[in-house]
């Protein structure tokens, strides 16, 4: 599709936006352009609203008996069931729990424990590091010592052999935003009787998803970025309903006992998804969560991935138009249906670029070497916001302004 960049066209799609009235649902600071919402989404005056209702009535006022008259013990389930309806999955198959890595030590391990005969797992070089890290752990704990390869991109579907247990990748990849075919790969699994764990952190409310369609077995992610769930915010978890019964997890805390409140001392798994909880709710930040996937619930899963589509196309064509010659080179694919909600660019000068951007209300992120992450959101940013961002950038590369010792110094975040 060929996009007019002027500022008056860009105003008029901005007009013409179905979901232009989303922007008001959150609190954005005044003079930012936030291009970070793939790494934090920002916070939703419907969170802000429920965490002060959680805070202040829940736990202030009713105290313990919350678990019983605030709907928090059913949080996992219940949130689950919101979230899979941006997923492709079905009701009872994703609970809201604990962290992405942990829950992807679940998941892989449960789905080593359907394939006991099996011991190779594979997965990408440059997959996200915690996920190589969570695999390196499993291999030092586990007693069937399992065998880890780490293939290029380009060669994982022809790693995947008869002697494969597990295949464990991101669905868009953390820094490009290529997007793996993940019904070909799924397929190309199950044909060599391997199992597949996706992750879906840069996925999940972002790009098209349809865990059932591919017939994939698990899948984790995680709530803080296209979701808005907050710093910190829960992960989910999805298994198919036809690994619930002989699925094992080894985190087996007391949220996944069949009867938790008989305390005994034996113990006997939940049923069905419950299976993969371990221990108490984090009620506070489920709570925040919660109010934010109702947010993405309202909006048309059309509009919102036509218009991710659209953001991701122009700022890429703006990019070309005003910043050629200037030293970014394109890292993420050509072609926009082949990647998530962000572009990645390289530079020489990434880290300080992107630090002089910041400082002037351009607030995307950088990662090493040498990439600027660009995020992309349906739900409140505009198109004009685009055409702002990149005279920014133009401006900064021209006057070569990142020089500055100020942006310089490497911060503990990037």
């Amino acid at each position: 599709m060929t996009y007019k960049l002027t500022r008056c066209d860009l105003q008029d799609l901005d007009r013409k936006d179905p979901l232009a009235s989303f922007k008001n649902k959150f609190l954005l600071p005044d003079g930012i352009l936030y291009m970070n919402g793939n790494s934090l989404g920002p916070l939703s005056r419907r969170a802000k609203e429920r965490m002060s209702d959680a805070v202040e009535h829940e736990w202030g006022t009713q105290l313990i008996r919350g678990w019983n008259t605030a709907g928090w013990y059913d949080m996992p389930t219940r949130l689950g069931n919101k979230l899979s309806q941006l997923i492709g999955a079905a009701d009872g198959e994703v609970v809201v729990c604990d962290s992405t890595s942990v829950n992807l030590f679940k998941a892989v391990s449960a789905a080593l424990s359907i394939n006991p005969s099996r011991n190779k797992i594979i997965s990408e070089v440059g997959n996200f590091p915690t996920d190589l890290y969570i695999l390196d752990g499993i291999k030092q704990f586990s007693n069937n010592n399992p065998t880890i390869r780490i293939k290029p991109r380009n060669n994982i579907i022809e790693a995947i052999d008869t002697e494969t247990a597990v295949v464990v990748l991101t669905h868009v990849h953390y820094v490009s935003g290529e997007i793996f075919p993940m019904d070909l790969i799924t397929r190309k699994a199950h044909e060599m009787g391997a199992l597949i764990v996706w992750d879906l952190s840069h996925s999940v409310g972002a790009v098209r998803t349809d865990l059932n369609s591919a017939k994939a077995d698990f899948a984790v992610g995680c709530g803080y970025k296209h979701l808005n769930g907050g710093p910190g915010a829960p992960a989910f978890l999805y298994a198919a309903k036809r690994h619930h019964q002989t699925m094992q997890q080894p985190l087996s805390g007391w949220f996944s006992h069949k009867k938790p409140f008989e305390f005994n001392d034996d113990y006997m798994p939940a049923d069905g998804i419950s299976k993969m909880l371990t221990g108490t709710t984090g009620v506070l930040g489920a709570s925040a969560l919660e109010a934010s996937l109702d947010i993405m619930l309202e909006a048309r899963t059309t509009d919102r991935l036509a218009k991710v589509l659209n953001l991701t196309t122009i700022f890429q064509n703006l990019i070309t138009k005003q910043c050629s010659g200037l030293g970014l080179t394109l890292a993420s694919p050509e072609n926009p249906a082949d990647r998530g909600a962000h572009i990645s660019y390289r530079h020489s000068n990434a880290y300080a670029i992107m630090q002089n951007l910041i400082k002037r209300g351009v607030i995307g992120d950088f990662r090493s070497p040498d990439y600027m992450r660009f995020g992309f959101s349906p739900l409140f940013m505009s198109f004009e916001d685009l055409l702002d961002a990149v005279e920014i950038l133009r401006e900064i590369l021209t006057t070569k302004s990142y020089l500055s010792p100020e942006f310089q110094v490497l911060n503990a975040v990037t």
